[in-house]
């Protein structure tokens, strides 16, 4: 797995020399941004199990057949699985946005992914739908557009640190992009 500073130092050594100033400003950028990508980590993971299952319950919303006998999500366990998978491409997603990089998320979660939901019979558009659910949702969370009228009683703000996130939520919405072309 590499991160930014992992990545840059690799990539001065391929090419056997120093870091460049834009490389040196780029990881400047990349610290002085990290309380943001601290904040949007922690409003993925803080919501995890909210974001999954939404997105879960999302997708059989649009799909009835799915917890139908014979469904992908019929019986219990199928459906656990389901939830389950979504928690983990989750969670990969999240150590990409921290480590500002993907080579986690595509060593570890997206590399022979789409093969082995081939050979369990698992419909790739399904989970794809499910993934743009979960996009959908995190990319909101980061940028913390909740308001009191949408939350109700169970309103709750996170307080991102204000600013800018459309860098980061760009970034964010690179890797769940990622998971979504493994899969497609």
């Amino acid at each position: 797995m590499l991160d930014a500073f992992s990545r840059a130092v690799v990539a001065a050594d391929a090419k056997t020399g120093t870091l460049s100033s834009g490389e040196i400003s780029a990881l400047r950028s990349f610290v002085s941004e990290g309380n943001k990508r601290l904040d949007a980590v922690n409003a993925i993971a803080s919501n995890a199990s909210c974001i999954v299952s939404d997105a879960i319950a999302g997708m059989i919303c649009e799909n009835q057949g799915l917890i139908q006998a014979g469904g992908n999500c019929y019986p219990n366990r199928r459906m656990a699985a389901c939830l389950r998978d979504g928690e983990i491409v989750l969670r990969y997603v999240t150590y990409a946005l921290l480590a500002g990089d993907a080579s986690v998320l595509d060593d570890r979660c997206l590399n022979g992914l789409k093969e082995t939901y081939a050979a369990l019979g698992v419909p790739t558009t399904s989970t794809v739908r499910a993934v743009q659910i979960m996009k959908a949702s995190s990319l909101a969370h980061i940028n913390d557009t909740n308001t009191e009228a949408n939350g109700g009683k169970k309103f709750r703000k996170m307080g991102a640190i204000q600013g800018d996130c459309s860098a980061l939520t760009a970034e964010a919405a690179s890797y769940f992009d990622r998971v979504i072309a493994a899969l497609s």
